[in-house]
């Protein structure tokens, strides 16, 4: 195994440190509770966006704190939950008296921790304290992790449009509503190449052979529907494609897209795959209005990509386009 890192118990403190390096006077890191936050937090009269979840997926969750985005973003682990208190430190810090929202991904140990920092929070200080689930991955109905379906990709389109709301001061029921919409439109998959390397194990977390590839992983290398012989990139974009429109029908709206790289593999190669994409969609009829390409939500070094689809309409498209100013997105400003 060849990491950058000091020692392998300090990785994601030893990153943050980084971050706090990085990005001095726009977002404020606290060490002791692995919590990042909006340097100008809390704001008066806005609701305050938290997630978090495991580390390994960068920038997911930390790169997306900023205006437009999250107030704040609990790190865990890697791959593992944070916990309450960490939640509970996030809430205080970005709490500006018109209540707090939580956005989830469907993970077991993540929905447990949230919801419990909830109660606690909501118990000490009164605040209003609601959660989002997060559960888009057409993959699977349930998991090895999950009751229901794993939340990923879907996640960073929550959180850019839930973000431009909040910054817009909507109230917490107005989010809500949002994030129903969202959730409703949204669906996501999977494919890895090669398996990632969480730092403490120190071997791949599954095999695959050279020619092999997994259909439907979740962003941990979590096995998916099957496996399969590697075709070619218009090969693997109808496999991306085919479970997603087979679960939802995405014509008759304007359609938001992410290619997600899930870390190992190169920019130029998720743009390959992105046009594949875009022609199979166009000859299925699905109108693409907004596109974006990138890694976004990873799983540390793992090869392969990930394809989001959200149904938008104005409004959406609207908040999808309003100024976001984080280290993972920025446009707008």
């Amino acid at each position: 195994m060849k990491k950058l890192i000091n020692a392998v118990e300090d990785v994601v403190r030893d990153s943050l440190v980084g971050v706090a390096a990085a990005h001095p006077g726009s977002l404020a890191v606290d060490l002791e509770n692995r919590i990042v936050a909006r340097a100008d937090a809390p704001v008066s009269g806005k609701v305050g966006l938290i997630s978090g979840g495991g580390s390994g997926h960068e920038p997911m969750h930390s790169g997306y704190v900023g205006a437009g985005m999250l107030d704040a973003a609990c790190c865990g682990e890697i791959f593992t939950s944070p916990v309450p208190d960490q939640m509970m430190a996030a809430a205080r810090a970005v709490d500006g008296g018109a209540g707090i929202l939580q956005i989830v991904k469907n993970y077991t140990g993540d929905v447990m921790n949230f919801d419990m920092a909830a109660e606690m929070v909501s118990a000490e200080t009164g605040s209003r304290i609601e959660s989002v689930l997060v559960a888009d991955d057409v993959a699977v109905q349930d998991s090895l992790y999950t009751a229901g379906r794993r939340g990923v990709g879907l996640t960073v389109l929550m959180e850019k449009i839930l973000g431009a709301a909040a910054e817009e001061k909507q109230d917490i029921d107005a989010l809500l509503s949002l994030a129903k919409r969202v959730n409703d439109g949204g669906r996501s998959y999977g494919v890895a190449l090669t398996s990632c390397i969480v730092p403490a194990a120190g071997k791949p977390t599954f095999d695959l052979a050279e020619d092999e590839i997994e259909l439907g992983i979740g962003i941990h290398g979590e096995p998916g529907r099957r496996k399969a012989r590697l075709g070619s990139a218009a090969e693997v974009a109808g496999e991306l494609v085919e479970p997603i429109l087979a679960d939802r029908d995405f014509t008759g709206a304007p359609v938001i897209a992410m290619l997600n790289g899930m870390g190992g593999t190169p920019l130029i190669e998720q743009y390959l795959v992105y046009g594949e994409v875009a022609r199979i969609l166009s000859g299925k009829g699905v109108t693409v209005a907004r596109t974006l390409v990138g890694n976004h939500i990873t799983s540390l070094e793992m090869a392969g990509c990930s394809l989001t689809l959200l149904n938008a309409d104005d409004d959406l498209l609207r908040l999808w386009d309003a100024p976001v100013n984080t280290p993972g997105l920025r446009w707008g400003c």
